[in-house]
């Protein structure tokens, strides 16, 4: 019985040490994998950590734009509740942006770059001219603490950014900085919609011919008068730089300096209701030397790119390069104005209209995806959207319910004022952090004279000719604050930040930097001193601004409603000067007929018979204009709501 129970006793004794024991090789065995690992381990540790510190500082300039952004806003109310005039938002936002760019830049302490030269062997099988797009960089490997075992090769993929010119860079001043493709994808395209958007048509299309005499021609004269004076200026400088540019190079700033840029104009004329001719015809051009500017630019990469062999002037390529001008120009209106009528149709033709959020949702995609389109079919998608903004205003609008009718409006004036005011602190913030500067006194004083001289003789010359044949003349007033606003603002600074690969392109983007800035805050803070100082009317006081929501269309919102609302408003106002102004309109609106022009009277004929009645829900419809023949196929594009309305209802459609 004993021996029983002792047998147990050592059964049992044995069990409990098997247990110890298996624990006890079990940890040793996860220590053992640990220590072996550990080299691996610490590598995927710090790559964490380089990725976590990559996300903070991704987060902090974010921050720091977010911030110039709320501090903007809150001084633009400011100066509003002190009537302070002379100076705008967009002065403001890059004057913000300069400080906080030059306390990056010289104040604090930040994570230096870790840069790797590499070299490619000398019998790399790759041997073309440019770089490649990524670099696939090996780590060698490294012995395991016992000294066997190697750890297998890493490799990480680089891709392609830049050249690089002695630029000692740390981590916050490369995060400070943005692709310059985010600004003509994601910034821009909203930007320009909302001009074509926003664009009141009744004045835009009286001063049709003059708008389109200044921005088409009179941008390009510019812009080849700009190239030329420039290249003869730089072939006069010193050795260094002007062997750094060919005559492509100066053509091309001559394009990209050129345009004005509307979002400024509208900055300036913020808080005045200028002659409603006069802003015609500054917003008009501003908003089409934009897209023309970008063309352009474009029509000169190709000739250096595929038709000019040595970059000089060659009378084929030109030509050539020409073709192109107007080509993608003309594709790219096609392209816009075919997705606002497609749009219209949608809206027309569905009930989409019975939820307003899924139409407020498909209004913004077909609109964003027209510059996608042109863009993905080497076309320009600024012209694109530009126009398709004017289509959409134009038909697609009247096809809106109420609510998305608001809140279309309200979403793109958001944007806009969000996108516009972060371009301009991104250029004061850039000046002292973007690493692709390049500082000439020279160059960029020739760039001033140049850029003056250009925006004169697309304003002088060319009034003077359109004065031979137009009434109203544009007089000598008119024509001294027209060469004033040649503002520069984000489409210049757009382009100029595309490409600084070459130490001409960085001298270019440095002078269109500091021009744009000159303008945005010395000119544009000076906009209602020259106002008076040319005695332009200016419209309604500060008291008539403060009740209009759209206080920089305040006169074209007036100009739209009869001239006895118009009356009775500013009436009770109590302003003898508003009166005035309406008084005006009254004037303009029972001479129209003889002011506008012949292609916009014509045009107009044949969008209130065929276009309206096919796009909109507008009347007469298309049975009534159309030959009896094709009343079966117009019947297919008539909407009932088009046949059961009153004949007063379809004029109140809004234009």
């Amino acid at each position: 019985m004993l021996s029983s129970w002792l047998s147990a006793k050592n059964v049992f004794n044995i069990a409990i040490w098997s247990r110890s024991n298996v624990r006890a090789c079990l940890f040793a065995w996860i220590i053992f994998f640990c220590t072996s690992c550990c080299d691996a381990t610490a590598t995927d540790i710090a790559l964490d950590a380089k990725a976590t510190l990559t996300h903070r500082i991704d987060s902090l300039n974010l921050l720091v734009y977010t911030f110039l952004l709320t501090l903007t806003v809150l001084t633009i109310w400011l100066f509003k509740h002190h009537r302070v005039s002379w100076l705008h938002e967009t002065g403001l936002a890059v004057i913000y942006g300069l400080i906080v760019g030059a306390a990056i830049r010289y104040s604090g302490s930040s994570t230096p770059l870790v840069h790797l030269e590499v070299e490619p062997e000398a019998d790399a099988r790759f041997n073309q001219t440019l770089p490649p797009d990524t670099l696939w960089l090996k780590f060698p490997g490294k012995l395991t603490p016992n000294g066997s075992d190697p750890i297998e090769n890493k490799t990480y993929a680089y891709a392609f950014r830049s050249q690089v010119y002695d630029v000692v860079e740390n981590e916050i001043d490369l995060k400070a900085t943005f692709d310059p493709e985010i600004f003509f994808n994601i910034i821009l395209p909203p930007i320009i919609f909302h001009a074509g958007y926003s664009l009141k048509k009744k004045y835009f299309f009286r001063n049709l011919g003059a708008i389109l005499t200044f921005a088409i021609l009179g941008t390009t004269l510019s812009a080849f008068l700009i190239g030329a004076l420039m290249y003869g200026f730089v072939k006069l400088m010193p050795t260094y730089l002007s062997s750094s540019f060919t005559f492509l190079d100066t053509l091309y700033f001559g394009a990209l300096i050129s345009p004005t840029d509307p979002l400024t104009i509208l900055a300036i004329f913020h808080d005045l209701n200028v002659d409603v001719n006069l802003y015609a015809l500054v917003f008009g051009e501003s908003v089409l030397n934009d897209a023309v500017a970008i063309v352009l630019s474009g029509a000169i990469q190709n000739y250096g790119e595929h038709y000019s062999r040595t970059g000089e002037f060659e009378t084929y390529a030109f030509f050539r390069a020409l073709g192109d001008f107007f080509g993608i120009f003309m594709l790219s209106l096609l392209i816009g104005a075919m997705m606002g009528c497609f749009t219209a149709l949608l809206t027309k033709f569905t009930r989409v209209r019975d939820f307003p959020l899924l139409e407020s949702a498909l209004f913004v995609l077909m609109s964003y995806s027209t510059f996608l389109i042109a863009e993905a079919s080497e076309l320009t998608g600024v012209v694109a959207v530009l126009f398709c903004g004017i289509c959409q205003a134009h038909y697609t609008f009247n096809n809106l319910s109420e609510n998305s009718r608001t809140r279309t409006k309200e979403i793109f004036e958001l944007l806009n004022f969000l996108a516009e005011n972060f371009i301009f602190s991104y250029i004061g913030v850039s000046m002292f952090t973007f690493p692709k500067h390049h500082f000439d006194a020279v160059f960029i004083i020739t760039g001033f004279i140049c850029a003056a001289i250009g925006r004169a003789v697309n304003i002088y010359p060319l009034s003077w000719l359109l004065n031979l044949n137009r009434k109203p003349k544009i007089s000598s007033n008119f024509q001294h604050m027209l060469f004033f606003a040649g503002l520069r603002g984000a489409m210049s600074f757009a382009l100029a930040i595309r490409n600084t690969l070459s130490e001409a392109r960085q001298t270019m983007l440095t002078a269109t930097s500091l021009i744009v800035i000159f303008t945005v805050v010395i000119q544009g803070g000076a906009a209602n001193f020259f106002l008076n100082w040319l005695q332009i009317p200016v419209g309604v006081d500060e008291e008539i601004e403060q009740l209009n929501n759209y206080q920089v269309r305040s006169v074209y919102n007036s100009m739209e409603n009869t001239t006895n609302a118009s009356n009775g408003y500013l009436q009770d106002c109590g302003e003898m000067e508003s009166n005035s102004v309406a008084s005006n309109s009254g004037n303009a609106s029972s001479s129209k007929r003889n002011e506008k022009a012949v292609l916009a009277r014509l045009w107009g004929s044949f969008d209130t018979k065929y276009m309206k009645p096919l796009l909109t829900h507008s009347r007469p419809t298309l049975l009534e204009t159309l030959p009896v023949c094709c009343n079966p196929v117009a019947r297919l594009l008539t909407t009932t709501e088009q046949l059961t309305q009153s004949d007063n209802n379809f004029r109140n459609f809004h234009l």
